[in-house]
């Protein structure tokens, strides 16, 4: 990437970002005046000295050229990965207008980047001459045993709860609050079923959340009593369906299937936060072998995960399918063999009746499953009541976006992008509606992040 000169758009820089208040304060940095001795290597470093409000400017350092995605240092004392020091100094890289010159690396800069790219050798070192001792397997056998029975009383008991609250009534849930949620999910918590907590705190905000919320609740218990009874008669399901239920339940997978290597395209990248845990999605696109895949990485305690890929990038590398049951793109990422780079591979579109029919499909081996990964080609964003949509260009067809992405400020990116144009959008299908992630423009042009 930087070694043949070619620079990140500012969208694939402001999309690393942790939250929209480090995009703004980033953006606000991304001009020349409060920098000095900033400068670049061709060895993918960054670097420079940020005015702040103390009398020493801040450090900053990026390497841009791990393969890992960017890695940054600043001497600031922001707790978020990007820091707006970095974003700042990035976008400043980016505009290419000469205020970020080639030179040598200050010691500073160069001390931590010695320190890492050491460091990272002795790991791969260390992964290529030993292997960590195979554990007890009769242990671990008891162990899952003893999971499983805590597991099952955990469904049992919240059979019960559910039976409870459907006998005396939906509106009794609005009546008791959150808390009645919370509780149960704790219960489910110590059961070690961390998929049902999951989807009872989910419950807990349905009531109350507006128009129709009892048909909601009904249809979410619904999904839950039968993920419950699924666990309960697993024996009974065939080994996809039954590996999909202990993967709703909470037990973990392992990236077992053969490592891929492809030039993975980089769809979308976005946080969720679940209590003080941030869980980063990021999806990706096999150039050559036209899979979709998806990666997770977590920070806890109000930081940001280390993974950070930008959008409409290309990573040359391995990806390791995870077991979980029938329809499950997660995977791992493995050796890397170049950072990533810009690329102009975008995935190949289809229609809104095929995107809907894509993730009825998905949901005959996952009933559970919220959305599906798809790309639309040729859509146009217009307005349909109090709701948006994304009709196809060359027919009568629509997809209804969902009511959370009509309230993101992406969708007006999307629709000035647009401006009454057929555009190609990469995003998630589901039973709430369409969530636009990422857009091009109809011919050519760089991805434009929409989250």
């Amino acid at each position: 990437m930087t070694q043949q000169g070619v620079r990140w758009t500012a969208d694939q820089v402001l999309a690393l970002a942790p939250d929209a208040a480090s995009r703004k304060a980033g953006s606000k940095l991304g001009a020349a005046g409060p920098w000095s001795e900033a400068g670049s290597s061709g060895e993918g470093t960054v670097w420079g000295l940020c005015k702040g409000s103390g009398s020493k400017p801040y450090q900053t350092v990026v390497d841009i050229a791990d393969t890992a995605g960017p890695a940054y240092k600043c001497s600031c004392p922001s707790r978020k990965f990007p820091c707006k020091h970095a974003l700042g100094l990035l976008l400043l890289w980016s505009g290419g207008d000469g205020t970020v010159p080639r030179g040598a690396a200050p010691d500073w800069a160069e001390q931590w980047i010695a320190g890492r790219r050491k460091r990272a050798d002795d790991k791969r070192a260390a992964a290529a001459t030993g292997a960590a001792p195979a554990g007890d397997p009769e242990a671990a056998r008891r162990r899952a045993e003893r999971r499983a029975e805590r597991i099952t009383a955990g469904t049992v008991e919240l059979e019960q709860r559910l039976a409870d609250l459907l006998r005396g009534g939906l509106a009794a849930a609005e009546r008791a609050g959150y808390g009645l949620w919370e509780e149960t999910a704790a219960r489910m918590v110590d059961a070690q079923a961390p998929g049902l907590a999951a989807r009872v705190r989910e419950l807990g905000a349905v009531p109350s959340s507006g128009p129709d919320w009892p048909v909601r609740l009904l249809e979410e218990c619904a999904l839950l009593h039968l993920l419950d009874q699924g666990w309960l008669r697993r024996e009974l399901l065939p080994e996809s369906l039954a590996a999909t239920v202990r993967s709703r339940i909470g037990l973990p997978g392992s990236a077992d299937g053969p490592p891929v290597r492809d030039h993975w395209v980089v769809l979308a990248q976005y946080d969720t936060v679940e209590g003080h845990l941030t869980t980063r999605r990021a999806w990706l696109h096999g150039a050559e072998s036209g899979r979709t895949a998806l990666l997770l990485s977590y920070g806890a305690a109000g930081r940001a995960p280390e993974l950070s890929l930008p959008v409409g990038l290309a990573l040359d590398a391995e990806l390791s399918a995870y077991t979980g049951g029938a329809g499950q793109l997660r995977a791992a990422l493995g050796e890397q063999f170049a950072a990533p780079s810009p690329t102009a591979v975008r995935p190949v579109g289809t229609t809104t009746a095929e995107a809907a029919a894509r993730y009825g499909e998905a949901l005959r081996s996952d009933p559970w499953l919220d959305s599906w990964p798809v790309t639309l080609d040729r859509v146009i964003p217009t307005p349909a009541g109090d709701a948006w949509q994304l009709a196809d260009a060359d027919g009568e067809l629509a997809l209804p976006l969902a009511p959370s992405a009509v309230s993101r400020p992406g969708l007006w990116r999307l629709v000035a992008l647009s401006g009454g144009a057929p555009v190609t959008v990469f995003g998630e299908c589901g039973h709430r509606g369409f969530t636009p992630l990422t857009a091009w423009p109809e011919t050519t042009g760089e991805a434009v992040p929409l989250c």
